[in-house]
């Protein structure tokens, strides 16, 4: 390897990402199989994580990849998972706490009315900021204490997002001819969700930082997946770089903050969003 790129080496370090299955979960885990990590995938379900699986192992030395089911709301499901990669000899160096359940902003019928904030349930509330939050923080809680535990010290990467610096523009998802009650929204959660991962983020900087756990937060700007064309020429519009990500754009900066290449970083917010949020 040369030598500029030596600290980004990941080769014998294990690294678990929560909400594996979904689309940057699984280019998170992409971006570590390439530096060498070992990855265990976990999510809720198994399917989706068979997937993910099938998928990363086109690409990458299968034997790298674990993969387990694990539900990041549930203490007891995370320290289940924990004792069981404890018991296969495996420490887990870095933590990605990437799981959030992201709901999609559609004018489908019954969705617009309960996601404005004037009908936002307390149901969706909590269920949402379980997964998002306090998933991350009993993630946080079960394996950067391991790694503060043991003196090896680890790293811990919050996915948060763009929506964690500014609120969201509500005028892209508008749609035309809709009264105002029935205009869809992005609802509260995630930016409640984002910003606060932005602050455990700095909370877990300080707390382990005397025995070396790193903490970071990456904060993403908009990914094309497909969106229909005005709401991506509006988002394009905001954007100085006058697009947005491709879904592997994010590989590097996980790669840099996962690795010793970043050993001086710590309790940041990297926002890369093609310069929306200086605009």
């Amino acid at each position: 390897m040369n030598t500029a790129f030596k600290k980004f080496d990941l080769t014998g370090k294990t690294a678990l990402i929560t909400g594996a299955a979904g689309l940057l979960g699984r280019e998170h885990a992409a971006a570590l199989l390439e530096s060498g990590a070992t990855v265990v995938l976990t999510d809720i379900g198994e399917a989706g994580l068979i997937s993910a699986q099938d998928t990363l192992a086109r690409e990458a030395d299968a034997t790298r990849i674990v993969t387990g089911i694990m539900d990041v709301s549930s203490r007891e499901s995370i320290a289940a998972l924990a004792g069981r990669l404890a018991a296969e000899g495996r420490r887990i160096d870095i933590l990605v706490n990437n799981a959030a359940i992201d709901p999609k902003v559609t004018a489908d019928a019954g969705i617009v009315e309960t996601s404005r904030l004037e009908n936002f349930s307390t149901e969706q509330w909590d269920l949402q900021l379980a997964v998002g939050l306090t998933g991350a923080f009993l993630c946080s809680q079960v394996f950067g204490s391991a790694m503060a535990s043991d003196g090896k010290g680890g790293v811990i990467l919050n996915i948060a997002s763009d929506l964690s610096v500014f609120s969201p523009d509500q005028r892209l998802y508008r749609k035309k001819g809709l009264p105002e009650h029935l205009q869809p929204v992005k609802p509260v959660t995630y930016s409640v969700i984002k910003a606060g991962l932005v602050g455990l983020t700095r909370y877990l900087a300080t707390y382990w930082a005397e025995q070396g756990v790193r903490a970071n937060a990456l904060s993403p700007g908009g990914v094309f997946t497909g969106q229909g064309e005005e709401f991506v020429t509006r988002l394009t519009s905001l954007i100085p770089l006058g697009r947005m990500a491709a879904t592997d754009e994010y590989r590097a900066a996980v790669q840099f903050l996962c690795s010793e290449a970043s050993a001086y970083m710590n309790g940041q917010n990297i926002v890369m969003d093609g310069g929306r949020s200086v605009w």
